[in-house]
């Protein structure tokens, strides 16, 4: 006989109420995550909500995709661009256009913890928000560098290019924030002036690969067609900076079993880190203890002309 499923619960975000349904529903299965029972839906919006402010802060104001997975992880994904019917009226949204279907779509704008809350009830497990933000949509003000290892590349050398990229930003007085990418990579972060196009930030971003493809030339490569790359290396993958192309943010859950979060690091920890350590079962306490390590992200937005100086010395095209 099956099992009757539990009832709703209703959940106190901020000043509203969010009606979760089917709250046992397992959505990361037992077994290798440590968690004996498996991980559920209430777990999943416990979760967000013990990294609130971490979460908000990474989704404000940015269009983004949602990954659903509406039966758990044993079901289907659904990458979901257009906002799910259903919504309150106090879900907000951006208008998209998608020159390539012709066709326009409303994207969820996170601007409070509530409506993260709220995508978990529609079955959202990961958040992959735009560059740009929703009053500039066309203008991004984050530039992201994507560490991207091949299939035999060890996580060592990972570490060993981000401290090469480490030492570029600094001689360029810009300040990254790293985080663990929920796999086996690293994604750093740089808050941009929204001074320049999608494209111009691809190519001051590609400007920026080649200069750590010269000097890394053993670790890294730049190579856009994935035969070309060598299966050990790290890609940087400079068109994460092309329009509409997302991925997962600072405290986005990821849909694996191990429960894997995107998660925050210090530039002292990568040295040592491991990104299997961070999940949905040990990130809420080192959010409670450290605090978001992406706090002042906001604070300083950093030009990209020195990166577009490199592109046109390296006759690169947009």
């Amino acid at each position: 006989m099956a099992k009757d499923a539990a009832p709703a619960v209703e959940l106190t975000v901020g000043e509203r109420t969010v009606r979760l349904s089917s709250p046992d529903r397992v959505y990361f299965p037992a077994g290798g995550n440590g968690c004996e029972q498996g991980w559920t839906k209430l777990d999943v919006a416990q979760y967000y909500l013990a990294v609130g402010d971490g979460i908000v802060r990474a989704l404000r104001e940015r269009p983004t995709m949602l990954h659903r997975f509406p039966k758990g992880l044993a079901g289907k994904k659904v990458h979901q661009k257009r906002l799910p019917q259903g919504a309150p009226d106090w879900v907000e949204t951006v208008e998209l256009f998608f020159p390539r279907y012709g066709l326009t779509a409303d994207e969820l704008c996170v601007t409070e913890l509530a409506q993260v809350i709220w995508a978990v009830q529609m079955s959202t497990v990961e958040f992959h928000p735009w560059n740009s933000r929703r009053g500039a949509v066309e203008q991004p003000d984050e530039w992201r560098i994507d560490l991207d290892p091949m299939p035999d590349c060890p996580f060592d050398r990972v570490r060993r290019v981000a401290a090469v990229v480490e030492g570029v930003l600094d001689e360029l007085g810009i300040v990254g924030f790293p985080k663990t990418s929920g796999g086996r990579g690293l994604h750093i972060y740089v808050r941009i002036r929204p001074d320049w196009g999608h494209q111009e930030v691809r190519r001051a971003a590609l400007a920026f690969a080649k200069e750590i493809e010269r000097r890394a030339p053993d670790d890294v490569t730049t190579a856009w067609w994935r035969k070309d790359r060598p299966s050990d290396v790290v890609f940087v993958d400079y068109n994460q900076n092309a329009r509409d192309h997302t991925i997962a943010s600072a405290y986005s859950l990821r849909g694996v079993p191990a429960g894997n979060v995107s998660t925050p690091v210090a530039w002292t920890e990568i040295a040592a880190v491991d990104p299997r350590d961070f999940t949905l079962a040990t990130v809420p306490d080192r959010f409670a203890r450290l605090g978001d390590l992406h706090a002042s992200i906001d604070d300083v937005h950093h030009g990209l002309e020195p990166l577009l100086e490199w592109a046109d010395r390296d006759g690169l095209a947009t």
